[in-house]
């Protein structure tokens, strides 16, 4: 067996476990926001498939070594994931497209590109449709009500729509914690409604990955450190102006998706074991910064971008390091 067909079947195999490890998250999010995150799947995978088929024909490579790598289908899923449910169903199209347009086969393909093709589109979506990214469920609804709603956005009242907790916090600074959950009953006690059971998932599924040595532990670890400290430095108790306790931030948002299955990824993070501590506190600081002082609620696809640019220094910085230690 070639080297290259014992790669391809190391890639193959971590992306079924990837894809096996967002079903609890998957399942979260189904119980609370029903059927929308599920098109939202359907359509994502449906157009990363057709794009790597389309390009894939235009440079004339072999078509079924590409299609069934999972890279692609990995980049859809967790695209869809992060997206609201319900959300129009051209914005969802727009984003896997552009998202592996711009973030993977521009560089040539899986294992070159120097951005998370995911959260890429996501960011891309978030600058072009902010009204529509910004459209969270109050509650879920049936699949005939679902695909009106997706493919007729605004055929359903504003009623179902609710600011996120993060949305809430960063309009108004004033309130405290407990104010920001009596005025949101839906929400749940800490990260939002139904929001901190979907981080849990998440997180159980890559407690899951780490235990199947998919990956480090230094990535996930050094976000979440980071987020933790920088967020109970900036806390005040429950008093106002409290940017959030870091229970909040762990447990809001994309935090734990974040965590365990964007900052992972190998080809656009970083390698070395320093690098990815590094890398993994940097998208942790960062995706403070942008959810208390930025312009948008949650930090974390944009954190990781940022991040991606600074892995040829990080990369630099530790094998100096390991240099000196050795000399």
């Amino acid at each position: 067996m070639s080297a290259i067909e014992t790669r391809d079947e190391r890639l193959q195999q971590a992306m079924k476990l990837v894809l096996l490890a967002t079903l609890p998250g998957w399942l979260a999010l189904f119980w609370f926001y029903g059927w929308g995150v599920s098109i939202n799947l359907i359509l994502s995978v449906g157009t990363a498939l057709a794009v790597e088929a389309a390009v894939t024909h235009l440079r004339r490579q072999p078509l079924q070594a590409t299609l069934t790598d999972g890279s692609a289908v990995v980049s859809a899923t967790l695209l869809a994931i992060a997206l609201p449910p319900y959300c129009p169903w051209w914005l969802t199209v727009t984003a896997i497209a552009s998202g592996l347009l711009l973030g993977k086969h521009l560089y040539g393909g899986v294992g070159r590109n120097p951005f998370n093709p995911a959260m890429l589109g996501f960011a891309l979506a978030m600058v072009m449709f902010p009204q529509p990214m910004t459209h969270w469920p109050a509650h879920g609804m049936g699949l005939a009500a679902a695909f009106g709603q997706v493919f007729n956005p605004g055929s359903q009242p504003d009623a179902w729509v609710q600011a996120t907790a993060l949305d809430s916090l960063r309009i108004n600074k004033s309130l405290t914690m407990d104010e920001l959950f009596a005025a949101n009953p839906a929400f749940g006690r800490v990260g939002g409604h139904g929001v901190e059971w979907v981080n849990l998932a998440f997180l159980a599924g890559g407690l899951f990955l780490l235990q199947r040595r998919v990956f480090g532990w230094q990535a996930p670890v050094g976000m979440l450190a980071s987020l933790f400290v920088i967020s109970l430095l900036c806390w005040n108790g429950s008093g106002s102006d409290s940017h959030g306790s870091p229970l909040f931030h762990l447990l809001s948002g994309a935090t734990m998706l974040g965590a365990f299955f964007i900052v992972t990824e190998p080809v656009s993070g970083a390698r070395s074991p320093l690098a990815r501590l590094l890398f993994g506190a940097g998208v942790g600081l960062l995706t403070y910064v942008i959810r208390t002082w930025g312009g948008y609620p949650d930090g974390v696809a944009f954190a990781v971008l940022l991040m991606n640019l600074c892995v040829p220094a990080l990369e630099r910085f530790a094998m100096a390091r390991q240099a000196r230690v050795t000399t």
